[in-house]
């Protein structure tokens, strides 16, 4: 990687815990956890449009994968949520799977979920339509954050589980 390109990137393992918190709200022992990272990392692109074509073409040079989320932009060696999910499903034999998210890397595994939830997220880019709302499968929820995560499994579960009578 071009030095004058990977100093444009500020990962989580760049940061102090302090750093981590601030920027994402955590209390400092689960800043300190979140940067212990084995499969990603989320950072913060500080360049232009220009040097960040330039640094995502030499990241997938190197094999290495972008995935813009709501707040932060994550590397990783080509594994994606989508793909993931599917390795926890066929591990557990799941024959349906769910998925929420709140941004553009979330996108896959959304269209790939049998239910997907596309959660509110005033503070992030959002998500255009996706392939699986027209006929239900992927649905987006009214509220935001943690609230709108609530709803949404509430709303699953009782659509999905077998209610006694």
């Amino acid at each position: 990687m071009p030095p004058a390109l990977r100093a444009r990137f500020c990962g989580f393992g760049d940061m102090t815990d302090a750093q981590v918190a601030a920027i994402t709200g955590l209390a400092p022992d689960a800043a300190r956890l979140s940067r212990q990272r084995h499969f990603s990392e989320p950072g913060l692109w500080q360049g232009t449009d220009g040097d960040r074509a330039a640094f995502l073409d030499a990241l997938e040079r190197l094999g290495i994968a972008a995935r813009s989320g709501g707040r932060f932009l994550t590397l990783s060696f080509g594994a994606t949520k989508a793909g993931r999910m599917a390795e926890i499903a066929a591990r557990y034999g799941a024959e349906t799977t769910v998925a929420l998210g709140d941004a553009p890397n979330d996108r896959e595994m959304l269209e790939a979920a049998t239910h997907g939830v596309v959660i509110r997220n005033d503070h992030g880019p959002g998500l255009p339509e996706l392939a699986g709302e027209a006929e239900g499968r992927i649905r987006r929820t009214e509220a935001a954050g943690p609230e709108g995560w609530n709803a949404a499994i509430l709303d699953l579960t009782a659509g999905l589980v077998p209610q006694e009578s």
